[in-house]
């Protein structure tokens, strides 16, 4: 018999019996999120469920976060967090309120989730799991709140696209715009109910925060979930950033002779920093092929691609700059962790100096909620995931997405601009990941 696709092996070991892909299992799932938005709904599907002996599968590995209406921005947001804060504290569950951070980025700093977990959350960037090796899968708030009750759920095995990046990546081309060439070439619903793989040299040298980007992304290309490998360079983060020590011996590695619905193969060096067009994500396009495009305001921040990491890079390139005129920057840091450390390490004031508005963490202006709503006819360069019509404020707005360093050299100039323009510099020169919780 043919080896096995992580997905398949994390399922298989969840459910306590060999499945291959297309079969259907009950699997055990190791921990349960939900935001504000979602987690009402899924409280109340609970109690359906539970009636009085209501009781969580596993408080401990049950977690909320305020982060999408984050301040309340309006009398049903501010009920809403209060919902999650008194379910929370009845049930005795993880929650993390107002500026904590965006739960994907949450899970992963605090060490709620592990390599070789299945990690369930209602929230469709729940895939973001998957760039520290455990099957992340986004459900609804119906399905979120019966694995509350009954620490379990049902699954299709999915089948699996791999994508592998030989060689060293140029200066300019991140894990975004790898990221972003793979949504464009196999389109919006090229992965639907399957599992991305990401692997090759190129994908084995990025940093963690790097990996989390392509796993983050995997949704947005249908996919069920998506990995990276876990390796030592996993292993070292984790136990920096999150003081957990990881098991690499889980069911996390492809076998050699692993069945793939499908492989795409490309070569580092004959990679550009890519753009997508509005509105769909799938329009990703060569830098060159916008260069020039008047840009009203610039986001940097999300669950993509508001990690530290992140916004540094947009701060180095902007330090000692000043914004284009006529343009607006919006920073939102993806975790109340990221805006701490700005403020110790000047980040913050940098950015600040420039002439950007600087958030507290959350999801805010991602889905066109609050602190930074775009308006008729406004074009926006965003770090972000998505830029469907109105994602981010007015039908009538536009939204590019790209990689940070495209939009800080973007920033400087009021287009958007190829980021080799502003040579900025390879992440790893710019702060060694793996070390950096100080």
């Amino acid at each position: 018999m043919t080896g096995k696709t992580i997905a398949e092996k994390i399922l298989s070991e969840k459910a306590d019996t060999d499945v291959r892909a297309g079969e259907y299992v009950e699997a055990d799932i190791d921990v349960a999120m939900a935001h504000d938005i979602t987690g009402p709904l899924a409280f109340e599907t609970f109690d359906d469920v539970t009636g009085d002996d209501a009781e969580l599968f596993a408080p401990e590995r049950t977690v909320f976060t305020i982060d999408h209406h984050a301040p309340a921005d309006g009398v049903k947001a501010a009920n809403n967090h209060n919902a999650v804060r008194e379910f929370a504290a009845e049930h005795g569950a993880h929650q993390f309120d107002v500026g904590d951070g965006i739960c994907h980025a949450v899970l992963v700093e605090e060490g709620f989730v592990h390599p070789g977990d299945l990690v369930v959350g209602a929230d469709s960037h729940s895939t973001t799991y998957g760039g520290i090796g455990a099957f992340g899968t986004g459900v609804g708030s119906t399905d979120l709140g019966t694995a509350l009750a009954t620490g379990d759920l049902w699954f299709r095995i999915p089948e699996t696209k791999r994508f592998e990046v030989h060689g060293d990546l140029p200066d300019g081309v991140y894990a975004k715009d790898l990221i972003l060439k793979f949504i464009g070439d196999v389109g919006f619903d090229g992965c639907t109910y399957q599992a991305a793989e990401y692997g090759g040299g190129a994908i084995e040298s990025l940093p963690i925060h790097e990996r989390l980007v392509l796993s983050n992304m995997a949704i947005e290309m249908g996919g069920k979930t998506g990995f990276v490998e876990p390796d030592e360079r996993t292993a070292s983060y984790l136990e920096h950033q999150a003081g957990i020590e990881c098991d690499l011996d889980g069911p996390t590695s492809p076998d050699d002779d692993a069945v793939y619905e499908s492989i795409h193969t490309y070569q580092a060096t004959d990679l550009a920093p890519q753009v997508s067009k509005p509105a769909n994500p799938e329009n990703a396009v060569d830098v060159g092929a916008v260069e020039g495009t008047p840009i009203d305001q610039l986001f940097v921040g999300t669950c993509t691609n508001g990690r530290y990491e992140d916004i540094k890079l947009v701060a180095d390139v902007v330090e000692g700059e000043e914004l284009a005129p006529n343009v607006r920057m919006v920073v939102v840091p993806a975790s109340g962790s990221v805006y701490r450390r700005m403020l110790e390490t000047g980040v913050f004031e940098t950015l600040v100096d420039a002439g950007a508005i600087i958030q507290n963490a959350g999801c805010g202006p991602c889905a066109g909620y609050h602190q930074g709503v775009l308006g008729d006819g406004d074009v926006c360069l965003a770090t972000a995931n998505r830029n469907f019509p109105g994602r981010e404020g007015s039908m009538d707005s536009s939204v590019y997405l790209a990689s940070p360093a495209t939009v800080g050299v973007s920033a400087l100039y009021g287009e958007i601009t190829d980021p080799r323009r502003g040579d900025p510099q390879r992440y790893d020169d710019v702060v060694l990941t793996e070390e950096v919780p100080t």
